[in-house]
This record gives C-alpha cells, sequence and structure tokens, in this order.
C-alpha cells in the first residue's frame, strides 16, 4: 500500500491536456485522421467501395485477413481475469505482466466504447448482410441514421481496425524502437477489410483512431506499478505525454 507520500502530484506547470497525454504530436495525429475521415466519408467511401465490390469481391484472401481480430476480444477477457485473480491472490505482474494487462485493458475498454459509437452514428454497410439491410451495394442506401439501432446501422466505425488497433498501440511502449511491427497486422486488417468490402473507408479510419485514443489512454492512466510513473513511449509512440514529477 502508497502512502500519501508516495503519490505523483502534477507538476503546476503541466496542463491537463498534457497530463492526460494529449502530446502535440497525438493531437496532430487525431486531427488529421478526424479530417481524413470526414473527407473519406464524402468523397472516397462510395466509389471505393463499389470498386472493391466489382473487383474484388468473393477472394477468400481478404476474408481470411479479417478473422486475424477474431481470437483478441476472449484473449483479452482471459487475461485480464488471470491477472486480476493473481493480483487477488497478492502477486502483482511483472514488466511483461504490466503490458499484456494494459493491452487487454485497451482492447476491453474500446470495444464497449465502439459499441456505444456504432449505435450513436447508425452508419448503412457498404453491402447486404443480415435481413435485407438497406446498403450502397444492395439497395443504393448511404448515410448515417443517428440512434436508429440494429445490426444493418452499425457500419461506423469499424470494430475490427478497433479491436486490432487497441492492443497494438499499447504494447507500442515495450517494443520502444521496434513499434513499427504493430503496424504490420493493423494493416494487414484493414486491407482484408478493405477488399472484402466489409467496411467503408472512412469507418477503418475511425476505427483506428478509436482504438489508438483507447490505448494512449490506458497506458498514460495505468502507472507502473514500481514508480507511480505513466508508461514512457519512444518514437512516434512518444506521443504519450509523461507526467513530470513535482516532488522536491
Amino acid at each position: 500500500m502508497s502512502d500519501a507520500g508516495d503519490t505523483l502530484p502534477l507538476a503546476p506547470h503541466v496542463s491537463s491536456a498534457r497530463a492526460f497525454g494529449l502530446s502535440q504530436t497525438r493531437l496532430i495525429l487525431t486531427v488529421a485522421t478526424i479530417l481524413a475521415t470526414i473527407l473519406s466519408i464524402s468523397f472516397i467511401d462510395r466509389p471505393t467501395a463499389s470498386w472493391s465490390h466489382a473487383t474484388l469481391h468473393g477472394i477468400w484472401a481478404f476474408v481470411a485477413l479479417t478473422h486475424l481480430v477474431d481470437p483478441l476480444p476472449p484473449a483479452a477477457a482471459i487475461g485480464f481475469l488471470v491477472l486480476g485473480i493473481a493480483a487477488l491472490s497478492g502477486r502483482r505482474p511483472g514488466p511483461l505482466g504490466w503490458v499484456v494487462l494494459q493491452a487487454c485493458v485497451a482492447l476491453l475498454v474500446a470495444v464497449m466504447i465502439k459499441d456505444q459509437a456504432k449505435f450513436a452514428f447508425g452508419r448503412l454497410w457498404p453491402e447486404t448482410w443480415i435481413n435485407n439491410n438497406p446498403s450502397l451495394i444492395g439497395t443504393g442506401a448511404y448515410g448515417f441514421v443517428p440512434f436508429h439501432g440494429g445490426t444493418g446501422w452499425a457500419s461506423f466505425p469499424s470494430g475490427h481496425m478497433t479491436a486490432i488497433t487497441a492492443p497494438m498501440v499499447a504494447i507500442q511502449p515495450a517494443l520502444r524502437r521496434w513499434w513499427w511491427v504493430t503496424v504490420v497486422p493493423i494493416g494487414l486488417v484493414a486491407i482484408g477489410l478493405f477488399g472484402a468490402d466489409y467496411h467503408f473507408v472512412g469507418d477503418m479510419l475511425a476505427g483506428t483512431l478509436l482504438g489508438a485514443i483507447c490505448a494512449w489512454a490506458i497506458v498514460s492512466l495505468m502507472p507502473r506499478p514500481e514508480t507511480g510513473r505513466p508508461t514512457k513511449m519512444d518514437g512516434l509512440a512518444g506521443s504519450i505525454a509523461t507526467v513530470s514529477d513535482s516532488r522536491h
């Protein structure tokens, strides 16, 4: 148990935005992705979805790539339970266990937020998947029906991209200079979704951003147990801001 003297107060000169990791690089990435998503919805999504359906539809390799995400949510739930039970027995996770815990929590939080976002935006799918849902390819329907509810109105943001991005970004601090390897599975899932015409490009951009934000938040808010400091990131992942130690 930590006493009051072990807490880490924020330095007076550290803004609240800085304290929560909203560094300049990360903020630029967030704004750029939001703008790209808006542009995609307005000008790119319809022609690219139509092209994908006409040119790539039915190629099994693209569908297979989308299944890379399938084991992640149950693995995250199991990992969290195992680490939680270990904590209840008095065992704290080591460095590797802490990275696993951050990845699990980031994914579980991201999935919950994604579900609420899908309901709030109510976007129609590129193709008709279930119960004759309206779609761009199937019925020519395109757009958003906020708070409509139902699986036929749940294209935005992409759950696949949210689920793959959150844990990958969460483990970047541990990989340090090798952080870029996490981009590979993210890119593979995106290629699969585009080739299978499962999602619009705008859906994928939004899902990627949501997953990254959840990972950034969890890594920043879950301090290292041995130091009480937020996890520090290198490279592009260094967009996670650190909280300065104001103890004297």
